[in-house]
C-alpha cells in the first residue's frame, strides 16, 4: 500500500505539470493574437495618418518612371521557336543522347556576346546582315522551354534560366528552343530570321550529324519495306497452310490439324507500317537542321514603357518613404536609445 502511494503522487504531479504546460501556452497564443491585432491595427492607423506622403512617393516613382522611358531608347521584343530536328530522346530518362539542343543554344548565344560586346562587325557577317540593319538589333538570345508535369506540352519560357535541372516533374523540353530578338527600332524581322537559320544551319558538325540522320532513316525504311514484304509472303504461306489443313476428311468431317496463326502475323505487319509512317513524315517533313515552329511577328509596342521602370522604382521610393516615417514617428525613442548606448 505504501509502495503505491508514491507512484500514484509522481503521476498527479506530472499530469499537473501537463496542465500547467498547456495553461501557459495558451496564455502566450493569446498574448502573441493580441500583439498582432494590435499591431495590424496601428499600421492601419499609421499608413492612413500618413498616406498623403506616401501618395506623393508614389506619384514621384510614376514621374520619375515616365521621364527615364521619354529620355531612353525604345526597344522591342520578338520570339521565334523551332523544332530542333537533330535529338534523340532517351525512352527512360527522357533526355536528348545526342546532346544537340544544348549545344545550339550556346551556339546561338554567340550572337547574343557579339550584340552585348556591341561588335556590330561580327554580328553583320554571323547572320549575313548588313551593318547598317544589324546595328539596330540589341540583343540575340536562345532560352530554354519548360514543360510543367511533363506532359509534353510546352508551358513557358525560362527567360532568367533559374529552372532546376534536376526537378524531374518540370522539366526543359528537349527538342524546342526560344529565341528572342531585342531591338530598338523597326527592321524586317524576316531577315533577321533568315540570318539565324543561315548562321545555325552554315555549322558544318550539324551539317555532318543531319546527313548522317536522313540516311540513317532511308536504311531503316529500306529495312521496315524488306520486312513488310516478307512478313507479308509468311502470311500467305501460313494461310495457305491452315486452309490446307482444314480440308474435309472421309466422311465429309472437318479436321482441325494446327492452330490458325495469321492474324499474329498481321499485327507485326501492322507495327512495322505504323513505324515506317513515322519514320517517314520524320524524314519528308522535318530535312533541314531545324523547323521552325512559330515565327517572328513585328512587334507593337515598345518593351521599355512606364512600367518597364516603374516596377522597380515605384517600391523603392513607397519603401523609402515608408522607413522615413517610421524613424521620424520613432525619433525620440531612437534618441533614447542613442543616448543611452
Amino acid at each position: 500500500m505504501s509502495d503505491n502511494t508514491p507512484n500514484r503522487k509522481t503521476e498527479k504531479n506530472d499530469e499537473i505539470d501537463l496542465l500547467d504546460l498547456f495553461r501557459r501556452i495558451g496564455r502566450e497564443l493569446q498574448k502573441l493574437g493580441k500583439a498582432l491585432k494590435n499591431g495590424f491595427l496601428l499600421s492601419t492607423v499609421f499608413l492612413i495618418r500618413n498616406s498623403i506622403p506616401l501618395g506623393i512617393s508614389i506619384i514621384a516613382g510614376v514621374a520619375l518612371s515616365y521621364s527615364i522611358k521619354l529620355s531612353s531608347a525604345s526597344f522591342y521584343t520578338s520570339d521565334l521557336v523551332f523544332k530542333n530536328n537533330l535529338v534523340r530522346i532517351d525512352e527512360k530518362s527522357l533526355r536528348d543522347v545526342t546532346g544537340t539542343t544544348a549545344e545550339l543554344i550556346s551556339k546561338i548565344n554567340k550572337l547574343h556576346l557579339f550584340c552585348a560586346e556591341g561588335n556590330t562587325l561580327a554580328l553583320s557577317n554571323a547572320i549575313s546582315m548588313k551593318p547598317e540593319f544589324s546595328k539596330n538589333i540589341e540583343d540575340i538570345n536562345a532560352y530554354w522551354i519548360i514543360d510543367q508535369n511533363n506532359d509534353g506540352v510546352s508551358d513557358y519560357v525560362d527567360y532568367k534560366a533559374n529552372h532546376n535541372v534536376y526537378d524531374t516533374v518540370n522539366v526543359r523540353m528537349q527538342n524546342s528552343i526560344d529565341i528572342r530578338v531585342k531591338i530598338n527600332s523597326s527592321i524586317d524581322l524576316n531577315q533577321v530570321r533568315d540570318g539565324i537559320l543561315k548562321f545555325i544551319e552554315s555549322d558544318s558538325l550539324f551539317q555532318r550529324r543531319n546527313n548522317l540522320r536522313l540516311r540513317q532513316n532511308s536504311e531503316l525504311l529500306k529495312r521496315y519495306n524488306s520486312d513488310i514484304i516478307q512478313l507479308d509472303s509468311l502470311q500467305k504461306v501460313k494461310y495457305f497452310e491452315e486452309t490446307r489443313n482444314m480440308r474435309p476428311a472421309n466422311g465429309g468431317q472437318i479436321i482441325f490439324m494446327q492452330e490458325q496463326n495469321t492474324q499474329l502475323v498481321y499485327n507485326d505487319i501492322y507495327n512495322i507500317f505504323t513505324m515506317k509512317q513515322q519514320l517517314e513524315n520524320e524524314t519528308d517533313l522535318y530535312t533541314s537542321i531545324i523547323t521552325i515552329l512559330s515565327d517572328f511577328s513585328t512587334p507593337t509596342r515598345r518593351e521599355n514603357g512606364v512600367m518597364y521602370y516603374g516596377k522597380n522604382i515605384i517600391p523603392v521610393f513607397f519603401l523609402g518613404m515608408l522607413l522615413f516615417l517610421i524613424l521620424k514617428a520613432n525619433k525620440k525613442r531612437l534618441k533614447d536609445v542613442y543616448e543611452k548606448y
